[in-house]
């Protein structure tokens, strides 16, 4: 579940699909201006045939607050989520993109194991903010120290330690 601009060519959840036949990517028809209830109910069709015991979700930066959303609105249990850098949508950073419908932050406990994997260096979550998400989402916060945005761009492409984090659901 990638965020804003889905994830590219280099990005690590790129690398995990390419690894892993059974990783499938949640395509958004709009990535540059999405729309909350579109990405959930997105994520919600690509769902519907799955068992829902076998499905961890891997999501990054705003695909964290769209899981947030879905697990809200459908209140499923999963067998798990990472998710990585969940970007902060009631920031004043966020208002340079066109997005819809994310903010509030949903802050409701997850009905399923997760675990928040964030940065202190994150430009688009504070440290404070993450640990307020994890606290309130129920979820084990693992932080990375100074990893920026937990991207390419921060070095981020081929990233093993994110697949070592998923072994507690295989």
């Amino acid at each position: 579940m990638p965020g804003l601009g889905n994830s590219g060519p280099d990005h690590w959840q790129t690398h995990f699909e390419r690894l892993n036949p059974d990783f499938m990517r949640i395509e958004q028809r709009d990535w540059e201006s999405p729309d909350r209830q579109e990405w959930v109910e997105t994520l919600a069709r690509a769902l519907a045939n799955e068992d829902l015991t076998r499905v961890v979700l891997i999501a990054h930066s705003l695909g964290c607050v769209t899981v947030a959303h879905w697990a809200a609105q459908y209140d499923l249990r999963i067998r798990g989520a990472l998710l990585v850098a969940p970007s902060d949508v009631e920031t004043a950073h966020y208002a340079a993109f066109p997005t819809t419908g994310f903010a509030p932050m949903p802050l409701d406990a997850l009905p399923f194991p997760s675990k928040v994997v964030a940065s202190s260096t994150d430009e688009w979550v504070t440290p404070v903010r993450a640990r307020q998400f994890a606290t309130a989402w129920g979820s084990e916060l693992i932080d990375l120290g100074a990893a920026g945005h937990i991207n390419t761009a921060s070095g981020h492409g081929n990233w093993p330690f994110g697949l070592e984090l998923l072994r507690d659901w295989q």
